[in-house]
């Protein structure tokens, strides 16, 4: 296995998942935070989106889990329930192999589940605030044990719409336990906190040494444009730069709403994004949007933290955020993981101001583009309809052969709670299968209706051609592969 995180001296289980998910090579971010937590030290990490920040803080955290004790022992704050369903399917990818388990818990989610899932085996908890703090009150949790605590977006955790949320948290984390703040942006106002809270905290600061080369992996313009040629000059950009995929911004929903029904209109492949939409809805379209469904997304700014998709080619701003930090988180959605791309930012006269301060914010004027030459978008539009059919092939064509992990193969079966399931019981059924043992199974989840299983070492596969149905219990549970992984 030639992978330069051997350097850190991590397990074995936790290289493998590297291996697996093709992380071979650190980040600079990577590389920078991952020695300071498996030290055990406070740290402050300013990084851009798309550094690989996620990695750095889950890697250490599970490396340094004692898989043999049950309690909590890491938890990850986010500001949204899409980031925290992000993060804990990178730890729950990285911690795999070692059996880490990892849920994510936040609010609009029925809290009987959740309590549910918290009396089961579980090391690492992700969640947003107001909902982990319901836990601790209730005493449904216990973060006694907790060895590591990290603050994801802490530019947002702890402004005003957090900040005493994070505070109560703060406070009944135990003495020893390790606390990280992560963000791309970090304010001033957080030092209060930091002396506050953290040991002599390390700092970092990415976006400081990589400034330089984050500008040319995001080519930021913008163009003047008034009320009545706004959408039409979205579509002409559209057609101009002829990307892979785009994600749109608008400020509020309605714009998102009307925007996306103007696309649909003018048979654009495209999706929406808002707060007024189902949680299994938003994560649907997300989904959807990675797997080449469609190749437009337009937003609020929910989709601007936190949303990993690596291949967005460009990044446009329908209307200019009021909040310069929302600026850099919306641009983060491209250029990620030293790739390239682009941002475009469409200006009306009332808008300038806000431009304005997002240079002043970022150090950097912005080029503007003057005009756009019709004969190219005339060609671009025919090149970006062939374009959205082959990408629509091509996603089918990946969906067919991804694997997120060559060694793991996630099992369902259609037995939980309701008929008295429980962890043991799968274990032990089986267990008693043949070329089965204890080290091929790995993560167990058991749901009121529903349970699914990790099985490890490429046992998977022997297994479903063998076994559409298992005897746990007494009962014929039936199984399948859970295409969800």
């Amino acid at each position: 296995m030639n992978n330069n995180f051997k350097k850190y001296k991590l397990d074995k289980e936790i290289l493998s998942s590297l291996n697996s998910l093709n992380y071979n090579i650190p980040t600079r971010v990577q590389n920078e935070v991952i020695p300071i937590l498996l030290n055990k030290e406070d740290i402050i990490v300013k990084s851009k989106t798309g550094s690989g920040k996620t990695a750095s803080f889950a890697i250490p955290i599970c490396e340094k889990i004692n898989i043999n004790d049950n309690t909590v022992q890491g938890l990850i704050v986010v500001p949204t329930r899409e980031l925290a369903l992000q993060v804990k399917e990178e730890i729950s990818s990285i911690g795999r192999l070692k059996k880490i388990r990892c849920i994510a818990i936040f609010g609009k989610q029925p809290i009987k589940d959740q309590i549910s899932q918290l009396k089961q085996r579980v090391h690492i908890v992700v969640a947003t605030p107001g909902r982990i703090i319901d836990h601790i009150g209730r005493k449904t949790i216990n973060i006694e044990g907790l060895k590591f605590f990290i603050i994801d977006e802490a530019d947002k955790m702890l402004n005003k719409g957090f900040a005493e949320d994070m505070e109560t948290i703060l406070n009944r984390l135990p003495r020893e336990c390790v606390k990280g703040l992560f963000s791309a942006t970090i304010d001033d106002n957080i030092s209060e906190v930091c002396s506050k809270y953290m040991t002599n905290p390390k700092y970092v600061d990415i976006n400081q040494d990589e400034v330089n080369n984050f500008k040319k992996q995001i080519i930021e313009k913008y163009i003047k444009v008034n009320e009545d040629n706004r959408y039409e000059v979205l579509k002409k950009i559209i057609y101009n730069e002829c990307p892979n995929s785009v994600v749109i911004f608008a400020n509020k929903k309605d714009a998102v709403r009307d925007l996306h029904e103007k696309m649909k209109k003018d048979k654009f492949l495209v999706g929406q994004l808002h707060g007024d939409m189902s949680q299994d809805k938003r994560l649907f379209t997300i989904k959807d949007f990675k797997e080449y469904k469609f190749n437009i997304l337009v937003s609020t700014d929910v989709a601007s933290r936190g949303i990993h998709i690596d291949d967005i080619s460009l990044v446009i701003n329908y209307q200019v955020p009021k909040d310069k930090e929302n600026y850099i988180h919306r641009i983060g959605r491209t250029g990620r993981y030293n790739k390239f791309g682009k941002a475009i930012t469409l200006v009306s006269e009332n808008e300038e101001k806000y431009l304005n301060e997002i240079e002043e914010y970022t150090n950097s004027k912005l080029d503007e583009i003057k005009e756009l030459d019709d004969q190219k978008v005339k060609r671009g539009k025919i090149e970006f309809k062939v374009k959205e059919k082959e990408l629509l092939n091509t996603g089918k064509e990946k969906n067919k052969d991804k694997k997120t992990n060559l060694e793991v193969t996630r099992i369902y079966l259609n037995a939980g709670k309701k008929k008295k399931i429980r962890v043991i019981d799968i274990v032990g059924a089986l267990s008693n299968i043949e070329g089965i043992n204890n080290e091929d199974i790995g993560v167990i989840e058991v749901q009121e209706l529903c349970s699914y299983v990790d099985l490890l070492n490429n046992k998977g596969s022997k297994f479903l051609k063998k076994h559409r149905e298992i005897n746990i219990k007494k009962k014929l549970v039936k199984v399948r592969k859970d295409n969800k992984l």
